[in-house]
């Protein structure tokens, strides 16, 4: 066990209908069909090993096309909603830090590594990372408990896969350590801290395998 005990929180970010089949923007890669359920373990075992549970919901402003506090879409899964957890926060901005209390619970409940779970990759998931990592936390990102879009705008086109594929990478590479529900569930249970790379070793690996 480690001389100074992590204190971990599981945020959960926007794990809301809105992503699901008939919501307007489905999650792509990985399928909801397989990070839906990680989701629900990683909760479950945070409970078991006595890690606090963040919700997070969005909220846009009344007249949006999206995340409607009063429709269905706007709500929670209801794999989520049935769960209990120790805090729910509101949000109308992708990180879950921009005008919430969630900086204040983190800092009220000495927690110093973050782990984010939820929807999209690369948009709230990648803002709390990066937010959570300037702040001075240590930060675990579930890549199979996640997910992300397929784009297509004016700078190019870039597929759900694709997208979620470089988030994690570049996460991992300085931001985040970036792993799979099992090995996050297994580390609860040793007290162990995830490992993540580095700039320097990523970029080193990187040009060694362009270069074949």
């Amino acid at each position: 066990m480690p001389s100074s005990p992590i204190r971990r929180a599981l945020v959960v970010i926007d794990v809301q209908n809105e992503y699901f089949e008939g919501g307007g923007l489905p999650i792509a890669y990985p399928p909801v069909e397989e990070t839906l359920p990680n989701i629900g373990r990683a909760m479950d075992a945070a409970r078991a090993a006595g890690v606090p549970v963040v919700a997070v919901r969005h909220h846009a402003p009344k007249g949006a096309p999206l995340f409607q506090a009063d429709t269905h879409n706007g709500q929670l899964h209801s794999d989520i909603a049935q769960r209990p957890h120790d805090h729910l926060v509101t949000k109308t901005f992708p990180s879950v830090f921009t005008g919430t209390d969630f900086g204040d619970w983190l800092q009220k409940n000495e927690i110093d590594t973050l782990t984010v779970a939820g929807y999209m990759t690369h948009n709230c998931d990648a803002s709390t990372v990066f937010e959570a990592m300037h702040r001075g936390l240590t930060v675990e990102f579930l890549g199979d408990a996640s997910g992300a879009l397929p784009y297509a705008n004016a700078a190019g086109y870039a597929s759900a896969e694709e997208i979620h594929r470089v988030f994690s990478v570049v996460f991992h590479s300085n931001f985040a350590a970036v792993a799979s529900t099992a090995d996050w569930i297994a580390a609860l249970k040793t007290g162990e801290a995830l490992p993540k790379d580095n700039v320097l070793a990523s970029n080193q690996r990187g040009r060694a395998q362009a270069a074949g």
